[in-house]
């Protein structure tokens, strides 16, 4: 199963629920100019350069008012886009085109926001064995199409969910009185197919989970310095993750450390919207 499908088979319920809290019972205003149904098309134009995600999005919330609407798509997810291309001339029922506009630019403008700040960071990786991960500081009901914005911007999911994996933060540290109690209760409760990841926040942290047996250490908001000395550490024992308030403009700072996943929740959190207007509606 590709990312595209998996995000048909889950898309609608949240696209109902957005739609629901956009029209709550009907669009007074398209209710008021346009009374009975005509048929008309739009456009569906780039107003800044990036990289295009999500129109299975943007397609289907028209779909879920007007089962005759049809799209004439010039351009697929991953496609760079630039300012002032027509990317997609959608014909249907002028009502649901109206209704439907604002939540499916939302969707489309956020996912290729999202997908465009991912390939920005993902070319300053070129050339480096580190991997760009996103994390699950996502905005609520929107995981899984940022996620998927993500994937199409060049990057990799870590855990979708708490169901995914076994992190072990500072809390759940805490809550089991060590790293290696932390680890040991993991490997005896947990199924072998799921890896365990603990969370580190300074170097005699890295000694002992590294020691437990973890199977990924996190370095959590270490300076460059601490962690060369954690990978020294680690020598090999364990998959590496930098984390920690990476961004574009500081990730230069940590790309030729050699950790193994570079994770940034700038990249679901702080992406700006990639602006597309639906313009030039007219009946036809």
């Amino acid at each position: 199963m590709n990312d595209q499908t998996a995000l048909k088979i889950n898309a609608d319920r949240y696209i109902r629920m957005a739609l629901e809290e956009d029209i709550s019972s009907y669009d007074i205003s398209t209710n008021c100019v346009m009374p009975e149904y005509k048929k008309g098309q739009a456009e569906l134009i780039c107003k800044q350069d990036g990289i295009i995600a999500g129109l299975f999005v943007f397609k289907r919330v028209f779909e879920m008012l007007d089962d005759t609407v049809a799209f004439d798509m010039r351009v697929h997810d991953g496609d760079s886009v630039k300012s002032g291309e027509l990317m997609a001339v959608v014909t249907g029922d002028i009502r649901a085109i109206l209704s439907g506009e604002r939540t499916a630019l939302n969707y489309l403008q956020r996912m290729s926001g999202i997908a465009t700040y991912t390939d920005s960071i993902v070319k300053l990786l070129k050339g480096s064995n580190t991997i760009l991960l996103d994390t699950r500081k996502t905005t609520p009901n929107m995981r899984i199409f940022e996620k998927y914005a993500v994937k199409v911007g060049g990057g990799s999911n870590h855990r979708f969910n708490l169901s995914d994996g076994v992190m072990l933060k500072d809390n759940h540290i805490g809550a089991a009185g060590s790293i290696t109690k932390a680890v040991q209760m993991a490997k005896a409760n947990v199924s072998f197919v799921h890896k365990i990841e603990v969370e580190t926040e300074n170097l005699d942290m890295v000694r002992e989970a590294a020691d437990a047996g973890a199977d990924i250490i996190m370095l959590d908001n270490m300076s460059p310095d601490e962690m060369k000395e954690a990978i020294k550490i680690i020598d090999g024992r364990a998959l590496t993750e930098c984390s920690g308030n990476v961004t574009k403009e500081n990730i230069k700072n940590i790309i030729d450390i050699g950790v193994d996943y570079i994770s940034s929740g700038a990249l679901t959190h702080s992406a700006p919207i990639l602006d597309i207007s639906l313009k030039n509606l007219h009946a036809v």
